[in-house]
């Protein structure tokens, strides 16, 4: 199986966060297990913790604020807040399906130092 790794543009304009195809395809799967999918939308934030400093957060979310920032892509709204696009500005989501590392992986060009299990950085 191969699993396309160039980023999608979300928008018009480019959102802190791209998703590669196969990470839109993943977020489009689970948001249809929903029961309630109606106006939900990924949300990728950045939370302080981890063992590097800061750590990723991603859930579906349906509250979403006046200053966050929406782009959709292949029909899946992804919201990040300002605080977190600043950390996350030129990242990527990616989702790998194998025996090893299966999973949403974010490469983060801001990240100076990331943890041995890849969920924090600093």
């Amino acid at each position: 199986m191969s699993i396309a790794t160039s980023p999608v543009q979300i928008g018009r304009r480019p959102g802190p966060v791209s998703l590669t195809d196969a990470a839109a395809q993943k977020v489009a799967e689970l948001l249809a297990e929903e029961a309630d999918s109606e106006g939900l939308a990924l949300r990728v934030a950045v939370r302080p913790g981890g063992c590097s400093g800061y750590s990723y957060d991603m859930f579906f979310d349906a509250e979403i604020a006046e200053d966050d920032i929406v782009r959709t892509v292949s029909g899946v709204k992804v919201a990040v807040d300002p605080e977190s696009a600043a950390l996350l500005k030129g990242a990527t989501l990616d989702y790998r399906d194998g025996l090893q590392g299966a999973g949403f992986h974010i490469t983060n060009p801001n990240a100076t130092r990331t943890c041995g299990c890849g969920s924090s950085f600093s």
